[in-house]
């Protein structure tokens, strides 16, 4: 009797396994070891293909809250490490060196917690409310604290940043283009903030910035999702205004997805589908089978390079789609969310387990440079979530009928 070949789901549950047990064996000790600025605080932005950290780097805002996201999203996960250590060496580093007294968060700093760059970036602010409410998620002691910064920060940008229309502006006074791309991840705050909060203001925001990435952030013609807007969210002049990333189409469709499904929103739904199957189609190397970084308006390539990142949102979204599939359609996502996983391999083909490469060329091999910590928090997020999805899937197929 011969052995049967593992179902595609079967298969699927192996590799996320094994990227499991990659993360917490290797990469989640590796970052808190040579990732950790100690004992003076905070994450450093780069580690070397030798494990060694690059101290001289001046610290974007965002990495701060991301490296702690990363960790208590571990510490949540069952992971056995000191991730409460490891979450409080990010938050109270941010907290110290970018916060202002304003209560917003500045952009830069040099390695010695001095803030370089006080300017105000909505990204950054919205990583700072998506630690809070991971903090808030496992830390119940710390939830009040969280939460009062939260809604802090949610009525600064509310009264200094509000755009007429919908959404937020990018600086006061206003500067231009207008970005989805802050907006995306602020959504994905509010989402979260709905998890641990369910009577604060941010249902309220999510479908705003919903109703806002279907209306203008979303060509009503071809379904794509583009970067850069004017004044009046109309699309930027030139090839800015063109700019479709397949990266960001898969984590909008991810967030659409989760968002169609907590409002019973079939358009959402339909949405995020439009958005996967462009990024799909047309954003994928026929060659190197990894998403790459932008394509044009008509679907033509715009930058042909592949980063890490795009390939965990391809899989965040294949997943999360198939979770609200079924039969065939289901299927075609678990089989996308195959070949994401294979995307994501060649990144992770590391000299030593637990860091990753970043830039793979189209025309050269793949960049070895130092592996940038920003990139943890796609890592963390897109293992946990296919994790969490395969185990509700197979739980739901095992139910009694």
């Amino acid at each position: 009797m011969t052995d049967q070949p593992l179902s595609t789901t079967a298969r699927l549950t192996e590799e996320i396994t094994a990227l499991r047990r990659w993360l917490e064996e290797a990469a989640l000790p590796l970052w808190w070891e040579a990732g950790a600025a100690k004992p003076d605080g905070g994450f450093h932005e780069r580690v070397g293909q030798d494990g060694r950290p690059i101290l001289g780097d001046d610290r974007r805002a965002r990495v701060q809250p991301r490296q702690a996201y990363c960790y208590a999203a571990a510490g949540e996960n069952g992971w056995g490490g000191d991730w409460k250590r490891a979450l409080d060496q990010g938050l109270s580093w941010f907290d110290r060196v970018y916060r202002l007294e304003s209560g917003l968060y500045g952009n830069l700093a040099n390695a010695s917690g001095k803030l370089i760059d006080p300017s105000f970036d909505l990204y950054n602010q919205a990583f700072a409310l998506f630690a809070a409410a991971q903090t808030a998620k496992v830390l119940p002691e710390r939830k009040g604290e969280m939460r009062e910064r939260a809604l802090l920060i949610l009525s600064l940008l509310k009264a200094q940043y509000a755009h007429p229309v919908q959404g937020f502006e990018e600086d006061n006074p206003p500067r231009y283009p207008l970005c989805s791309n802050p907006h995306m991840h602020l959504f994905e705050a509010m989402l979260a903030w709905e998890k641990v909060d369910l009577s604060g203001p941010w249902t309220a925001v999510a479908d705003e910035i919903a109703d806002l990435a279907m209306s203008r952030f979303i060509d009503q013609g071809n379904g794509g999702l583009r970067e850069f807007f004017d004044k009046d969210w109309m699309p930027a002049s030139g090839e800015d205004g063109r700019i479709m990333e397949p990266g960001h189409q898969f984590e909008w469709a991810w967030l659409l997805t989760r968002w169609g499904l907590l409002r019973n929103s079939f358009d959402a739904v339909k949405a995020a589908k439009r958005l996967f199957e462009i990024a799909e189609s047309h954003g994928i190397c026929p060659r190197r089978k990894v998403a790459v970084m932008s394509l044009l308006d008509d679907f033509s390539p715009h930058d042909r390079l592949a980063r890490f990142w795009p390939q965990t949102e391809w899989l965040k979204a294949a997943i999360r789609l198939a979770s609200v599939t079924e039969g065939e359609e289901r299927h075609r996502y678990l089989t996308s969310a195959l070949r994401a996983v294979v995307a994501i391999q060649p990144f992770l083909d590391t000299q030593i387990r637990g860091l990753w490469f970043d830039k793979w060329p189209d025309d050269a091999p793949m960049i070895e440079e130092p592996a940038p910590a920003s990139t943890f928090y796609h890592i963390v997020c897109a293992i946990y979530e296919a994790d969490a999805v395969l185990k509700a899937l197979k739980s739901k197929t095992a139910e009694p009928r």
